[in-house]
């Protein structure tokens, strides 16, 4: 749909929206996040799936940062402002659009995993320059060492910085609220945001998801202690009535957000469906879901996909995997494990522009330079050949299911023992790239 305007009223949900470009209205989009606790896993693991939705120009990377200390009074610059670094920063691995210092999704070497989604609701997004949604995703890994730790640091810097900013790189605004999923061994936490105030929800067991809405309701385990007062000054809530978050600072209540045909239903019910036996497997099907509309194409599409599991017990690693590349359904999954020594993963960095980066030049978007990474860039032409010739696409599909099976049976046999050689893990990531970029060059 084509209109004059860059902004509009969404006739379905009735939220502000923003173009993608001057002339194209762009609807309200967001992602999928998923965790899985026991007993609804199998075995005594937690597994964490998300899907990262974004304009379907945007070059998603992955990458890896290793734990840092920090002199006191340093300063960390995020994507468009400056604050204080911690005095010490956990090892990272993250799945990021390419243009920001952010990240979409990605874990820590504690294993806890983060990923946020956008949302909209009664209060006005932001277009001043605070911190991104996707800078607290990052700054939550760098600075906790558990899921509920990771509320804490969000929620500080929320209370301090603010959240707010132009949240794709283009010179048209796009700006949204925030919620998160995090996770570590033991437990999940969903953090919803309006603004600076938010709600929290622990789940210790089960499974949970979030989409493009507020989905915490009645449950909540924590909460900025203004959040009820300035929503009862606001005329969203009388004082006297149950207080659900999602009714009170959203545009739709609690009734239209279950009847809805959207994807938070969609991706409820496909966990619900393996309720008891979900596995890596079982969460990578769930993001390459089609039909739900979790695998997501168009003008927004998947452009980055993770799962992770991560056992209760403290002695086994955990595995990360990441596509680095654009629908799950046509990527491998790629497991990455924290040990020492890791280098920068180099086939899924994209170039740097440093200080001339048009995201760094005020005014910032004046052009969007190419920042597709060597995964990707090989990727495009595979994604060509399965698009076009059915049957050459067809095997090579089936050689990229194959590769990714393998690994998984490699991993699973250290989800169960342990690492005894970190050695042979260190380059998991990158050696899994070039099998993948082999599996490729057989049929280009």
């Amino acid at each position: 749909m084509l209109l004059d305007n860059k902004i509009g009223i969404s006739p379905v949900i009735g939220l502000t929206t923003f173009s993608l470009l001057p002339t194209r209205m762009m609807f309200p989009s967001s992602c999928d996040t998923f965790v899985a606790l026991p007993p609804s896993t199998l075995g005594q693991r937690v597994v964490f799936g998300k899907n990262s939705d974004r304009p379907c120009d945007e070059v998603q990377e992955v990458v890896y940062f290793p734990a840092a200390n920090h002199e006191a009074g340093q300063k960390v610059e995020c994507t468009y402002i400056e604050i204080e670094q911690a005095p010490h920063t956990y090892a990272v691995v993250l799945s990021r659009p390419a243009w920001l210092w952010g990240a979409e999704m990605g874990a820590n070497e504690h294993q806890v995993c983060i990923g946020n989604e956008a949302v909209w609701g009664r209060q006005d997004a932001s277009a001043e320059e605070a911190l991104l949604g996707m800078d607290l995703v990052r700054l939550g890994l760098e600075r906790a060492d558990s899921a509920q730790k990771a509320v804490d640091v969000i929620a500080e810097l929320l209370e301090k910085y603010g959240q707010g900013g132009n949240c794709m790189e283009d010179e048209s605004i796009f700006t949204y609220h925030n919620s998160f999923l995090i996770s570590d061994r033991t437990e999940a936490w969903v953090l919803e945001t309006s603004g600076k105030y938010w709600a929290a929800e622990k789940v210790e067991e089960g499974y949970r998801n979030i989409s493009n809405q507020y989905s915490i309701t009645t449950k909540i385990n924590r909460e900025h202690q203004k959040m009820r007062e300035y929503a009862r000054s606001r005329g969203w809530w009388d004082g006297k009535a149950q207080f659900n978050f999602a009714e009170v600072y959203s545009y739709m209540n609690t009734a239209r957000i279950e009847a809805s045909g959207s994807r938070y239903c969609e991706g409820r019910k496909l966990l619900e469906k393996s309720k008891g036996q979900i596995t890596a497997e079982t969460m990578m099907g769930i993001l390459r879901d089609k039909e739900s509309g979790i695998n997501m194409e168009g003008m927004f599409m998947t452009t980055g996909s993770m799962v992770s599991v991560v056992p209760c017990d403290p002695s086994l690693p955990g595995v990360h995997y990441f596509t680095g590349t654009p629908d799950p359904e046509r990527s491998v999954f790629k497991p990455f494990i924290f040990v020492v020594d890791i280098k920068q993963l180099k086939k899924t960095c994209s170039p740097c522009f440093g200080p001339d980066d048009p995201v760094k030049v005020k005014p910032r978007f004046q052009n969007k330079p190419d920042r597709k990474h060597h995964l990707f860039l090989r990727h495009e032409v595979v994604g060509a050949i399965i698009e076009t010739k059915k049957e050459r696409g067809n095997k090579i599909v089936q050689h990229m299911r194959k590769l990714e099976k393998e690994k998984m049976a490699e991993m699973e046999k250290l989800l169960s023992g342990g690492v005894e050689d970190s050695t042979l893990v260190v380059h998991l990531f990158s050696n899994t790239i070039e099998e993948e970029l082999n599996v490729y060059s057989n049929h280009e």
